[in-house]
């Protein structure tokens, strides 16, 4: 299962598992995001490339407005996955 919601804070909190059968469902709520946003991995189990991908659009398209998203939370598995791609270099993470 697989949930994406914007809390009253203005962060994207993800939760269950972000794969390529929910990449629509995060394009929808990512795509809308026009300035600097924090994304709250704490209750993420699991991101597939699919879901890497959506991020890094994400991420270049606000980076040419000079905005950025901050992923924050991350359990150690999803965090591998990061560095693994090498997206710790992409993305500030905390």
């Amino acid at each position: 299962m697989f949930s994406i919601s914007v809390n009253e804070k203005g962060t994207v909190v993800l939760t269950g598992r972000l794969d390529a059968a929910q990449v629509d469902r995060a394009r929808e709520i990512f795509s809308g995001l026009d300035d600097s946003a924090v994304v709250d991995f704490q209750d993420l189990d699991y991101i597939s490339s699919a879901g890497l991908g959506i991020l890094l659009a994400t991420q270049q398209r606000l980076k040419k407005g000079g905005k950025a998203i901050k992923l924050v939370h991350m359990n150690r598995m999803v965090r591998d996955v990061f560095k693994i791609a090498r997206f710790d270099l992409i993305f500030e993470i905390e």
